[in-house]
């Protein structure tokens, strides 16, 4: 059974007589239904009646449902009401916009509005660039998605992706100070997202993609790339690959092995899949084998690949080693998945060198538990918070953003996200990487500050940056 979590946590509130026995039947029933009880708060004692509020920490709404009406069952207790703390959050929206400047005088609102903006606006016409010292769009992210493959609910729409992209642009705001704004689109064309991100882009300084389908995502982003003179930044591939980078990094330190000599599988040929095979190349591997349904993946293999299943064909397993996955994980040092649950068995595991890494990043359950984990894997990371060693972007990408505003950037190259791996990877000192401690915490603020820094720092080295020097960078972010 999956661990109770937050994300799917009820605040019940209870009316019971006020007598001893009563708290413990209740308690004895939430544990015996394997619930989590995060809090308990009184909110009255009045007439005989006592009135508390259980927090109790579910595995999925029906668990949470079964433990409400194990409470129900006993005598003497009533349940008052039922909160689902998560949509609770969601009420009214997770953002909202705020003034900087104060409005409290004729004098203020002839600054900040008429008469007195029109003289700004006059000297962005003359000069555009201006527009980033100017209004927000200095430090401002479109985070924009069509809501077709959205987190693991797959394609859901602009609405229903709404909460994930508020909750992207708290996380800009919270780890790296960008104000990020949702942008949902109303279309799944590729041409007509590329006209309105072109149309919407004057009023940002990145664009962040998100959440949209392969291979469309990759020609949206490359086509932006090429026609916007903004940072635009897929992250659901670079972002992914960053990290994995990062954590990849340190994995090999600790089991004393190199990324140009061990044998890398990575399973999933999407979107993820191939921005990490590229970026793992460009760091030095060069052992590489990529998987798909049909198995592995190599040059002339008799089917109709896309234009992300060529590249692979083109640029890994030059040996065109044939098979499925169980044949291609023997002897592997590293796997990478970003496919479906229990894609590697333990049986396959156990073919893989000893002292092998396993990134098993498919959410929520993963290509291989750790609970599963066979003797000769040493070091596993997930995507998920409840283990150790999670891959999450948000590691990434708001210190990533931080620095490519703070130089105006006017893309983001391979070597930046290298620079950013690299930062990442170093939060870590060789004095505390350990098995369960190979990339930090999403808390430690530490991390969007040195991505930054590193990121901006490599744009100006790259000729990206069209402000700042390399001297800058003790100041930068700071």
């Amino acid at each position: 059974m999956s661990q109770p979590s937050p994300s799917y946590a009820v605040t019940a509130r209870l009316s019971y007589p006020d007598t001893p026995g009563h708290l413990g039947k209740i308690t004895t029933a939430i544990g015996t239904s394997n619930g989590f009880i995060g809090a308990v708060d009184i909110v009255s004692v009045r007439g005989g009646q006592i009135q508390r509020d259980i927090t109790i920490n579910a595995t999925n709404v029906e668990h949470g449902q079964t433990i409400v009406a194990a409470i129900e069952a006993i005598e003497g207790v009533s349940v008052v009401n039922v909160s689902d703390r998560v949509f609770l959050m969601h009420l009214g929206g997770k953002i909202e916009v705020n003034s900087k400047s104060p409005l409290k005088t004729r004098d203020d609102l002839s600054m900040a509005y008429t008469p007195g903006v029109a003289r700004v606006c006059h000297s962005i016409a003359q000069d555009k660039d201006g527009s980033f010292a100017l209004t927000i769009r200095k430090n401002t992210v479109a985070v924009v998605s069509d809501g077709s493959a959205v987190l693991g609910l797959g394609n859901i729409g602009p609405e229903a992706a709404m909460p994930v992209m508020e909750g992207k642009a708290m996380l800009f705001k919270e780890f790296g100070g960008v104000d990020a704004f949702p942008i949902c689109l109303a279309t799944q064309d590729t041409e007509e997202i590329i006209k309105v991100v072109k149309a919407i882009a004057p009023t940002f300084g990145g664009i962040n993609l998100e959440d949209i389908s392969a291979p469309r995502c990759i020609e949206i982003e490359q086509r932006l790339e090429k026609e916007l003179e903004i940072p635009v930044f897929h992250d659901d591939q670079h972002g992914t690959a960053i990290v994995v980078l990062a954590g990849l990094k340190n994995a090999l330190k600790l089991v004393n092995k190199s990324l140009a000599e061990v044998k890398i599988v990575i399973n999933g040929a999407g979107a993820a899949g191939t921005a990490i095979a590229k970026l793992l190349t460009h760091a030095g591997a060069k052992s590489m084998i990529a998987c798909d349904r049909s198995g592995a993946i190599y040059a002339g293999r008799d089917d109709n690949p896309t234009e992300i299943k060529r590249w692979l064909a083109d640029h890994t397993n030059p040996n065109k080693v044939s098979g499925g996955l169980d044949t291609v994980i023997a002897g592997a040092d590293v796997f990478i998945g970003v496919s479906v649950a229990g894609a590697l068995t333990p049986d396959f595991a156990r073919s893989m060198n000893d002292n092998a890494i396993v990134f098993a990043l498919a959410n929520p359950d993963p290509e291989i538990s750790p609970e599963d984990a066979t003797e000769n894997i040493t070091v596993m990371a997930t995507g998920r918070s409840d283990y150790p060693n999670q891959i999450n972007n948000v590691l990434c990408f708001p210190g990533l953003f931080r620095g490519v505003l703070d130089v105006r950037a006017s893309g983001i190259n391979t070597e930046m996200k290298i620079a950013a791996a690299e930062a990442i990877a170093g939060v870590i000192s060789a004095e505390e990487l350990h098995r369960d401690y190979i990339i930090p915490s999403v808390f430690d603020r530490r991390v969007g500050k040195l991505v930054a820094k590193t990121v901006a720092k490599t744009a100006v080295k790259t000729k990206l940056a069209r402000r700042g020097r390399s001297g800058d960078f003790d100041v930068v972010s700071e």
